[in-house]
């Protein structure tokens, strides 16, 4: 992994040099604020160019910053993000209402101000909606569907403004399970962050400890041995496969395709027995730490299991790509443009499928991915049926990384001490089965977690999810959420 360039920039120097960041080809990923030293700083994430991050470090005047959401939307969610939990004011910021902070909550202080004795005082209220005008607006509904909702989904409130069946405009209300996670990590020392990471989107453990341990390493400056790298690419690519099958089988759901849903649920069940039987958890968990792997996993009979996958998921595959009532389903719903999938940060499957073609592992790699060949999945449509064709794609390229891993895997140890020294500070990614995922981690002088700051791919990819609701229909609904494949618990942090 290379080191990013960090670079010191003044507040009026921000919007100039986004926009020379996007007319080169480069894109923002995310920004954050942290206070060394009892004073505000802020962070920019770029990505320059291939295999090179920048960070723009810029440390506001009086508490205030130019907002650069009308360069690159994306950034709108981390201004806000950065407002309510750092109290950062960001001058012409087009979205002004709060995002994690629910409406009618109020801090007594910034949530992430070091030592401030916060208190929250909490009077509900009803969200700001966009007006309506024109000669229908009388007939326009509002439908508040949530926070509690059916099944086993997580917490969210969306408000639908419809008529009939056609929605008009969506918007979607998160953060109501905020569990303040990258407070969480304030005061670790390195060796429990990962357990810590693990827990933050539950079905990405192995992707959130992975980026965690990898910011950690890139602030201690140790090396990872190389056996550690290469397994750490299988067990990355296991929880790719199993979080895909339970992807298409919680899409054949929705389109009533109740073979597709059975089968594929059960093929993921059986990726879920061999994480077991590998690492003692069928979420791979407790195996990634600073510095390699906490142990071996258990490799014996892995080849022969996943034969038996593959050799099940194929005809799989090959019936979800012709039935037709499914398929009819999927063509045309939820489409996502390539610019707005660009403009709004959408990442991972989702972007790919409407003709981005960005992979972290391939772009900026990390574990043993540089030495490994593998064809990035990419469709242009930016429909439900083009994200289901890149999960169908990555799964076969899974299932050959696996393979390829156990026939190049090299002899040696699978762990180097690895303690980041006071002061230090370090950033790490990772692409999830959802998508790019950083971690970026200051130490203070005591040697423990100052600052850990997640940017996860389900908080990219709410931000674009509602442009492809706007003027559809309810029918098609929850047939474009289940294809985004979206967790709240990876968003709201």
């Amino acid at each position: 992994m290379n080191a990013p360039l960090l670079q010191d920039l003044a507040p009026s120097q921000l919007p100039e040099r986004a926009r020379a960041l996007l007319e080169s080809g480069g894109r923002l990923q995310m920004a954050y604020a942290w206070f060394p030293d009892g004073a505000i700083e802020l962070r920019y994430l770029a990505a320059a160019r291939p295999k090179v991050f920048e960070i723009w470090r810029v440390r506001p005047e009086n508490g205030t910053a130019p907002s650069l959401a009308a360069v690159a939307p994306l950034l709108s969610w981390y201004e806000r993000e950065i407002a309510d939990l750092c109290g950062v004011r960001f001058e012409g910021r087009p979205e002004p209402d709060p995002l994690v902070l629910l409406p009618g909550a109020r801090a007594s202080a910034p949530p992430l101000t070091p030592g401030a004795d916060l208190r929250i005082d909490y009077t509900p209220q009803f969200a700001r909606l966009p007006e309506i005008a024109g000669p229908d607006r009388a007939d326009v509904q509002v439908l508040p569907f949530g926070p509690v909702r059916g099944d086993v989904l997580e917490s969210a409130q969306f408000l639908f403004l419809y008529i009939g069946e056609a929605i008009l405009h969506y918007l979607p209300k998160l953060f109501f399970k905020h569990r303040g996670m990258e407070k969480r990590f304030e005061g670790l020392n390195a060796p429990f962050a990962p357990v810590l990471a693990e827990r933050v989107s539950g079905v990405d453990s192995v992707a959130h400890a992975l980026a965690c341990c990898q910011a950690l390493e890139a602030a201690a400056g140790c090396a990872v041995p190389p056996r550690a790298h290469w397994l750490r690419v299988l067990l990355a690519e296991l929880e790719r496969l199993y979080n895909h099958l339970h992807y298409l089988g919680h899409l054949c759901h929705t389109t009533t395709l109740k073979v597709g849903e059975a089968q594929g649920k059960y093929l993921e069940e059986l990726a879920k027995q061999i994480n077991g039987r590998l690492a003692g958890s069928r979420f791979l968990r407790g195996l990634v730490i600073p510095g390699g792997l906490h142990r071996e996993p258990r490799l014996d009979g892995l080849r022969e299991s996943l034969a038996r996958l593959q050799e099940q998921f194929a005809p799989y595959a090959e019936m979800l790509e012709t039935s037709t009532t499914h398929l009819d389903r999927l063509i045309t719903t939820g489409v996502l443009p390539r610019r707005t999938a660009f403009d709004q940060g959408a990442s991972g499957p989702i972007e790919r499928a409407s003709g981005l073609d960005r992979d972290l592992r391939r772009d900026h790699p990390y574990a043993a991915y540089d030495e490994l060949k593998f064809p990035v999945a990419l469709r242009t449509a930016g429909d439900a049926h083009a994200r289901q064709q890149v999960r169908l794609a990555e799964i076969e390229s899974s299932l050959a990384l696996i393979r390829a891993v156990l026939d190049e895997l090299p002899e040696g140890p699978v762990h180097a001490e690895c303690t980041p020294p006071p002061g230090s500070e370090g950033l790490g990614w990772a692409e999830s089965p959802r998508g790019s995922l950083y971690y970026a981690v200051h130490v203070g002088s005591d040697g423990r977690i100052a600052r850990m700051k997640i940017k996860s791919p389900s908080f990219s990819n709410w931000r674009a999810f509602p442009f492809t609701v706007h003027d559809t229909n309810m029918m098609d609904y929850a047939i474009d959420e289940a294809s985004f494949g979206l967790t709240v618990a990876g968003c709201d942090r």
